[in-house]
């Protein structure tokens, strides 16, 4: 008897981490307000959270209040996930804010906007993707632990409304110290998955931070040289390969390699990276960091003193980002070397620039969330 053949095949399993985003007090939300307002409120602010989770995260799909992503394997860095996941908080945080703030409607809807908040489970492990009716589906037991976590009890149990819980896993696969980043332990425990350890941030101290923090960047006026590039990617992409040591080296050549320290525990304020250029150094230092917009740094370069460097990243649609890079000397060596060093910096950050522009054509297009039914 001869063996049905098939066009198919059984998909393998693939490990990565996988995100939840879910917006926190929106039964209750629902319950309080007109049903009609209470859906184009969610419908804008799951359009912002998607919009900031894509492309450093992949999106599967939309689950009613929450979205679920992950990336494959080391396709995000433990820095790139953590900023990402800040930075869809504040920009959460920043639309709740604008909504209320630009409505003068008095339904309940629009008065208990801040009401609402946003919490993340991230969580490391093994799963099968599957295409069903044209929507990707995530399946797995560690898929199952990622959705149980989202039923938790860290409000009662820490007092936060925002954060983000990190399971241990994902913690020791990206190489976290949850101490210095300064995350709160956290368990919890469920019939069918057992216990979970996991780590806490919370998001809504970030968030006050962010609001307070000192601003460190070179406004066109005060720059003495810069240099504008585009490049046919997404600003978080392009993020990734300006600011991960990693990734750097595969487009700026001149440089052997970047030794990145983070007293911090990740890239931000106070991270340095000595990169060796030949028999040469150059030290730099993180003074100011706001992902996916811009970061400054400040830059010590043998024989010619320091300056401060901005760089700008701009959107130019889903697919383009403009960076802006701007330099304001600091005096010392630098006046006098300062033209051979203009025309050497142009002919350089173009040469790099060219290199960047031909990996990220070679990138593959993520793919697009779908809804799910």
């Amino acid at each position: 008897m001869q063996t049905p053949s098939h066009d198919w095949m059984i998909p393998s399993a693939e490990s990565g981490c996988l995100v939840i985003a879910d917006v926190s007090g929106y039964t209750q939300y629902l319950r309080d307000t007109e049903l009609e307002h209470a859906q184009d409120v969610l419908a804008d602010l799951m359009e912002t959270v998607v919009g900031r989770l894509r492309p450093a995260l992949r999106v599967a799909k939309l689950e009613g209040d929450a979205a679920f992503a992950y990336a494959l394997g080391s396709e995000i860095e433990a820095s790139m996930l953590l900023d990402t996941i800040d930075e869809t908080y504040f920009a959460f945080r920043s639309r709740l804010r604008d909504i209320r703030q630009a409505t003068t409607c008095d339904c309940n809807a629009c008065l208990l906007i801040p009401h609402l908040n946003l919490k993340f489970v991230a969580h490391n492990g093994r799963f099968v993707r599957n295409m069903v009716a044209g929507s990707e589906e995530l399946t797995g037991s560690d898929v199952i632990i990622a959705h149980r976590l989202l039923k938790n009890n860290v409000k009662e149990q820490l007092g936060y409304d925002g954060f983000a819980l990190l399971t241990e896993s994902c913690i020791s696969e990206l190489g976290l110290d949850p101490l210095i980043l300064g995350m709160r332990e956290h368990r919890e425990s469920y019939e069918d998955v057992g216990e979970i350890l996991g780590y806490v941030e919370d998001l809504d101290a970030a968030w006050n931070r962010e609001q307070e923090r000192q601003r460190v960047f070179v406004l066109p006026g005060d720059a003495q040289f810069e240099f504008i590039a585009e490049f046919p990617a997404s600003v978080s992409v392009v993020w990734d390969f300006f600011t991960s040591p990693r990734k750097r080296l595969l487009w700026q050549t001149d440089f052997t390699y970047i030794d990145q320290t983070n007293p911090a525990g990740r890239r931000g304020p106070g991270t340095t990276n000595h990169c060796v250029h030949g028999r040469g150094a150059i030290t730099e230092e993180i003074l100011d960091w706001h992902p996916f917009q811009y970061y400054t740094h400040r830059m010590v370069l043998p024989m010619m003193g320091p300056w401060i460097q901005t760089f700008e990243l701009r959107p130019l649609g889903e697919d383009a980002t403009e960076v802006r890079v701007r330099i304001k000397r600091l005096g010392g060596k630098q006046r006098l070397f300062w033209p051979l060093m203009r025309r050497s910096l142009s002919k350089g950050m173009r040469e790099n620039a060219d290199r960047l522009r031909q990996i990220l054509q070679e990138q593959v297009t993520e793919p697009v969330p779908t809804q799910a039914h």
